[in-house]
């Protein structure tokens, strides 16, 4: 799908004198993308959703290498330098998110769903466990036994770490969203405590399967698992970064 015709399927919403509820566009950004390009996308998104110009989005990114440290979290949960990680080529960010630090990178499926939570009646604890419950039957399709662990956000495979969620809510409607390591390089969790925990072990689908594993497919599966989860339907899919002229929309 050309940047033309995405730019005409939103200029389409942003006619419309409502948004009929459910409808959903997923927006599948190609390559490895820079953090703080995808987090202005979100925040452009996340203004239109608010003021009911768009439906809701979803965005599935592969990142460049990045941390990000929410608003729980600070640099004491860094084991190594600032000055280290640029150097081994990793951007830090401080963002407006909830929880501590995490990594993003190349092997790693983000997705930033763009909802406005009262269109599907729930709260933000439903939320987050709604969430983890489209990962859960997700790794479920690849015979991986994954779960919830009692007062933790996120998803695991017996002591294993797999996805991470970190969330804002604003005016009822969500950014930022979790993250699931697929065939990511763990190295790069060894210089952090991931979620400020001490003692977390981070897996990936990789590590598990003994092989790798195809992000297309996994992509598609999480896809399926949001409709069935959030009653949710995509109208739309775009292969895409909405642009023009370098500048979102």
């Amino acid at each position: 799908m050309s940047v033309r015709a995405n730019l005409l399927i939103f200029k389409k919403f942003q006619n419309k004198s409502a948004i009929e509820d459910l409808e959903a566009i997923l927006i599948d950004i190609p390559g490895l993308a820079d953090y703080e390009r995808i987090w202005s996308l979100q925040l452009h998104f996340h203004n239109l959703r608010t003021i009911g110009k768009i439906p809701n989005v979803l965005i599935f990114v592969e990142h460049q290498h990045v941390y990000t440290i929410g608003k729980a979290g600070d640099e004491q949960d860094l084991k190594v330098s600032k000055f280290f990680l640029e150097q081994a080529g990793a951007k830090i960010y401080q963002i407006d998110r909830g929880g501590k630090i995490t990594y993003h990178g190349p092997g790693q499926i983000v997705g930033y769903p763009i909802f406005k939570l009262d269109e599907f009646g729930i709260d933000v604890h439903t939320y987050l466990r709604k969430l983890e419950e489209v990962i859960i039957l997700t790794l479920k399709d690849y015979g991986i036994d994954a779960e919830r662990k009692t007062g933790l956000t996120g998803v695991w495979v017996k002591d294993g770490k797999i996805a991470s969620i970190g969330i804002k809510v604003s005016r009822w409607v969500t950014m930022h969203g979790f993250a699931l390591n697929v065939n990511t390089d763990l190295k790069f969790f060894d210089l952090i405590f991931p979620c400020g925990l001490k003692d977390v072990k981070m897996t990936s689908m990789k590590e598990i399967l003994k092989c790798d594993v195809d992000m297309d497919e996994v992509k598609l599966n999480l896809k399926e698992k949001f409709e069935r989860v959030f009653g949710v339907k995509f109208v739309e899919h775009s292969t895409e970064l909405v642009e023009k002229n370098g500048e979102f929309f």
